[in-house]
């Protein structure tokens, strides 16, 4: 035995012992008390006898007792609890093998004589042993009292004279205990001499502590109970033997999701946590109602003496008295039971005068056949009145049995089996069976075979019959140690096995396996293990521990195959259907498929923008089929910043926060971020299928809180409301609230990653909290892809999946880690995580919302060439947009005219020559004479913000979009210098007319590609001449312009040659007045690599009115070469 080193023979003698009663006076406790024990305590130490007694039997011989122990208690004392017992059991049933001590503590019979002890100290010690003599009767024969039980009415009553050798008068305690002996006769009292030392003089002595062994151990006992931090009840002064236990025995219905539940705390196989997967049963007693005092039930930090003011003759002292208490008053007594019993029992039944004798005849001939277990009728309950004579026989065994006389104990307790099984009183067969098998088993020389029969009988009826597991275990555990030690190793496997049979030791088993499996990469193992205990679980209606156990078979990377995956699954579906049917109004629970891959959900904030329709091109911006560039994402930060700059005059606001309309795991999610009412939320979450079935997910939506506020009021808070009620239906659900799309089939092949979009629309301001998501999980069915039939069902399916198997509703939380910090010095030598709130945004009140398209925008361009396309600003929202605003990193690329600008009507030729001006046919009159006109800066964005920041104010009718309302404005657009390909990024920017706290502003971003290609190198040069000396305004008003023109593209994009039809200029104080030297074809033309120059007359800008509104304005002037004009300042 690993819990107790003595041999089973040895373990069961000392488990079945006579037990002795103490009731003691005042003084005589303060006595022992000086010792810290109380009078039972003291000689508990002592109580095994270390030499031989001797009795005779009923045949009158000589009966030899070895190494007898008694039990020694105060007489009133707590029964154990049923909690003790079941906790004891448990801690048993988990090493397959008794405890010592369990049997002692949980099985013996009420066996009681008394032991009476008064102080020498007393005025009138005789006096005072007539008084405990009464209170011990009284006591014994009240109905107040029902435990302890007493064996017989005719108690033995040992008088015990507790002499205190430091403080009393020896010649008086002498004087009285020749008193005593008159009285009582010397057979019947005793003078003990004890302290024969003062506390002062113990303190300096260092003398044997006997005490600490047997007081550590009942207290450890009664602690083990409720030492995981459950509160227990101290009725009275003395504990001793008042075992009170929280619930021990069965499953928490809390389990953790990652671990298989028990609580064998002191076992090597000791489980995750602290709940018992053996069925619920019995809690506490009534008496914890009845609380007297709640201690904490840890075990004490200080350190007792006990003893100490014992000596060692003192030790020899009280060693002597139990010896003759024992040899000199309980065997005699004893003897003198089992010859009254005897000849009770001889007389009434009529047989010889010896019941040992008459042992043959009863077992030979003339037996009834008995009937078996399931024959008998269930009369466990039946009580047989104390004076039954079947009782007495069973008084007699007993007695029998605690001197050791197990020959005529094992007839007494075989006769007393075929009584009570005649009145059917089955409760009492039973254990005379069991004692009947422990007495064989016992007899010296082994005259018999154990009968393991009796105790398979035996457990049988505790079980079937009487209905009490705790006996049926007990009885078990008894049997399996007995044949251990007669070798029969493979009947006490088979008694064990046939015990956890029943499921709820089954599952325990299981559970304990799992212990030694789990972690070692024997998944199949774990697989089977965690199957069989949740089919165990379900069989024992503890739904939520099978739930728990069939789920850690789908989390973890299984190697099964796809046919055995598909029937965990389907067995983990069935039970949680019954689960959930149990309780329909609980709490979504979490599913365990797919997996979620939480830290790549991305979170987009914006509606659905409208595609491009016809020649329009819509700003790209931002959307979740963009992956993300961190590079890319800082330009566009520092555009933002370079805007808000110019707004607020060159200082960028504290509390600006950069806009991102899509959070993912690279973004900056430190801060809350900011979404408008009556604008969709749109969360991507990826779904990995780990399975080899394929699964189908239905009636999958997003799962929230939120928490409603009026960001213009400063107290305003409401408590957060969730949509989880909501969520128990299958089809889109809205509060006045939230309100989110439902994807009705999201199905999932095997081993499949997949993303899901979810939407969801604010329809308050407030703060909303993404928890998770909600869905129905089930397998998808076989489908004929031939014909479009389920061949299980005959279902059409019309191409999409229908779920005909079972399914179930859940739920799946989003739970995503922020980054690590590694700023501090505490953070770099821990791990602390940052939050990561992308799940957690804002809902501002209501905000413009602008769409761009672009109208005939190019894709191409020649390098320095001007291109005219068209914007259109759409305000989608029903809020007034104002300061529209475009910033970019390329001013010089754009720039925006006036919506009072007439559109551009675009000729024929005009369209052939990629022309993005007006073109007019000219007679001939105007060739070489230049043809101005006059444009207002507005007109083509001149003046109209901060160009040289990037910044651009885009010119709105009153500065403002109205709701709904759309406008058209003309873009310049001017080819970069270099060739290739250029990426330009536009920023637009805009504000509410109502200024709002959390959100000032938003952005609008797009990405023009444009490819330029090599055309012609202009260089101009100007100087005087003094051949307009003459003219009206001399040398000051007229200059010349040489125009150098190289054609250097090499045929790229299709072009071979470049004409020069028109030059232009456009300037405030000067314009061209004619061409010097026009070629005489008036075309002049430009292969490649070929150059040409041109000369050109120059004047200055006269005004005959300075008041008509030309001052201020552009001149444009166009010099024709050919046979149209592009009118440039259109």
């Amino acid at each position: 035995m690993a819990q107790c080193l003595q041999s089973v023979q040895e373990f069961i003698q000392d488990s079945f012992v006579p037990m002795v009663a103490v009731l003691c006076s005042e003084d005589a406790e303060q006595v022992t008390r000086k010792n810290n024990l109380n009078f039972s305590e003291l000689v508990r130490p002592f109580c095994r006898l270390t030499s031989e007694g001797h009795m005779r039997d009923p045949n009158n011989q000589i009966q030899v007792i070895k190494n007898l122990k008694i039990h020694v208690s105060n007489i009133v004392t707590q029964p154990p609890q049923p909690a003790a017992i079941r906790k004891m059991l448990s801690e048993v049933v988990s090493v397959s093998q008794p405890a010592e001590g369990l049997v002692a503590n949980v099985i013996t019979a009420g066996d009681y004589d008394l032991n009476i002890s008064v102080s020498s100290n007393e005025p009138q010690p005789v006096e005072q042993f007539l008084k405990l003599s009464q209170e011990q009767h009284r006591i014994q024969h009240s109905s107040d009292y029902t435990y302890p039980k007493w064996f017989i009415p005719n108690t033995l009553k040992y008088y015990v004279l507790l002499h205190d050798i430091s403080e009393e008068d020896e010649q008086r305690a002498d004087s009285v205990y020749e008193e005593m002996k008159q009285r009582y006769g010397t057979q019947g009292c005793y003078l003990l001499k004890i302290n024969s030392q003062t506390l002062a003089v113990a303190s300096d002595e260092q003398i044997p502590d006997p005490w600490s062994q047997y007081l550590q151990k009942s207290n450890l006992q009664n602690q083990e109970l409720f030492e995981d931090g459950t509160s227990v009840l101290m009725g009275s002064k003395n504990t001793e033997n008042n075992v009170i236990a929280p619930k021990v025995d069965g499953i928490n219905p809390s389990v953790k999701a990652d671990g298989v539940p028990n609580n064998f705390e002191t076992h090597p196989l000791q489980l995750d946590h602290p709940s018992d997967p053996g069925g619920s049963l019995d809690g506490l007693d009534d008496t914890l109602k009845n609380t007297v005092q709640i201690t904490d039930g840890k075990k004490p930090s200080t350190v007792t003496t006990h003893g100490a003011c014992l000596t060692l003759n003192d030790h020899d002292r009280i060693r002597q008295f139990i010896q003759e208490f024992t040899f000199r008053g309980l065997l005699p007594h004893i003897e003198k039971s089992i010859r009254q019993l005897n000849d009770q029992l001889v007389s009434r039944k009529g047989l010889s005068r010896s019941l040992f004798s008459a042992t043959k005849k009863w077992f030979s001939g003339g037996k009834v056949p008995e009937k078996s277990i399931a024959e008998l009728k269930n009369t466990a309950g039946l009580l047989y009145p104390p004076e039954a004579p079947e009782l007495q026989i069973r008084k007699l065994a007993d007695l029998c049995f605690l001197v050791q006389h197990y020959d005529l104990a094992y007839s007494c307790y075989h006769t007393a089996k075929k009584d009570f099984l005649n009145d059917q009183a089955m409760l009492y067969a039973a254990g005379a069976l069991e004692m009947a098998a422990v007495s064989a088993f016992l007899q010296p020389g082994a005259p018999r075979p154990y009968p393991a029969h009796y105790m398979d009988t035996a457990i049988q009826t505790y079980r079937d019959v009487c209905k009490n597991m705790v006996l049926a275990e007990r009885c078990a555990l008894l049997s399996a140690e007995i044949l251990k030690s007669q070798a029969k190793y493979s009947e006490a496997a088979t008694l064990l096995i046939r015990m956890t049979s029943e499921k709820r030791h089954a599952l325990r088993c299981y559970c304990q396996a799992m212990q030694v499996y789990k972690g070692k990469g024997w998944s199949l193992a774990e697989d089977h293990i965690n199957f069989t205990i949740g089919r165990q679980s379900f069989t024992l209606k503890q739904l939520d521990n099978a739930v728990s156990a069939f789920r850690h078979i789908l989390i973890n990377d299984s190697k099964q195959t796809a046919s055995q995956q598909g029937a965990f699954l389907r067995e983990y579906l069935y039970v949680y259907k019954n689960v959930s049917q149990l309780s329909p109004d609980s709490p979504l629970p979490h599913l365990p498929l797919p997996c979620i891959q939480s830290s790549a959900t991305r979170v987009f904030f914006g509606h659905d923008r409208r595609l491009a329709e016809g020649e329009k091109q819509a700003a790209t911006h931002v959307s979740l089929d963009q992956e993300f560039d961190s590079e890319l994402s800082q330009q566009w930060k520092e555009l933002e910043e370079q805007v808000v700059a110019v707004v607020n005059r060159g200082a960028i606001p504290v509390n600006f926060q950069p806009t991102q309309y899509c959070l993912n795991s690279q973004t900056d999610n430190f801060r809350f971020p900011l979404a408008v009412v009556e604008e969709p939320i749109i969360v991507e979450v990826v779904f990995r299928n780990p399975l080899k079935v394929p699964l189908l997910l239905t009636d999958l939506s997003l799962l929230g809180k939120f928490q409603s506020k009026d960001f213009g009021q400063l107290q305003n808070r409401e408590e957060p409301k969730s949509n989880e009620k909501d969520a128990h239906g299958k089809a889109t659900f809205k509060n006045e609230f939230i309100s989110t799309d439902v994807i009705l089939e999201f199905s999932m092949g095997s081993e499949e990653t997949k993303v899901a979009r979810l939407k969801l629309l604010p329809h308050q301001t407030g703060e909303l909290h993404i928890l998770g998501v909600v869905y129905n999980l089930g397998t998808v069915p076989f489908v004929n892809v031939v014909d479009g039939t389920d061949p299980s069902s005959g279902l059409q399916v019309d191409g999409n999946l229908v779920s005909n198997g079972m399914s179930v509703r859940g739920r799946q939380d989003l739970e995503i880690q922020g980054p690590r910090l590694n700023n501090t010095k505490e953070e770099k030598t821990s791990v602390k995580h940052g939050p990561d709130r992308r799940l957690d945004p804002i809902i501002t009140p209501p905000m413009p919302l602008l769409e761009v398209f672009f109208i005939n925008f190019p894709t191409g361009l020649l390098c320095g060439e001007i291109r005219k396309a068209h914007v259109e600003f759409v305000n989608v929202s029903k809020v007034l947009l104002t300061g529209l605003k475009v910033a970019s990193k390329h001013p010089e690329f754009f720039t925006f005219g006036s919506n009072t600008a007439a559109l551009t009507p675009q000729s024929p030729t005009a369209s052939e020559n990629c022309s993005a001006y007006k073109t007019i046919v000219t007679d001939s009159t105007s060739a070489c004479t230049a043809l101005t006109s006059l444009v207002s800066p507005v007109d083509f964005g001149m003046g109209s913000g901060n160009s040289s920041l990037g910044v651009i104010d885009i010119p709105l009718p009153d500065s403002v979009l109205l709701p709904g309302a759309s406008i058209q404005l003309p873009l310049w657009l001017r080819g970069p210098d270099k060739e290739g390909v250029h990426e330009i990024n536009f920023l637009f920017y805009y504000e509410s007319a109502n200024k709002v706290s959390k959100l000032s502003h938003r952005v609008l971003r797009h990405t023009a590609v444009i490819c330029t290609s090599r055309s012609l190198s202009v260089r101009a040069t100007v100087c005087r001449s003094n051949t307009f000396q003459d003219e009206e305004d001399g040398r000051n008003g007229n200059m010349l312009v040489f125009v150098d023109v190289e054609n250097i593209n090499t045929s790229e994009g299709g072009v071979q040659e470049f004409h020069i039809v028109q030059v232009s200029s456009s300037s405030k104080q000067w314009r061209f007045q004619k061409c010097i030297n026009p070629s005489e074809d008036k075309d002049a033309k430009l292969t490649s690599r070929e150059r040409g120059k041109l000369c050109f007359k120059a004047t200055t800008c006269k005004y005959q009115d300075a008041t008509s509104g030309a001052l201020g304005k552009y001149t444009f002037a166009d010099i024709i070469l050919g046979n149209e004009q592009s009118q440039t300042a259109s």
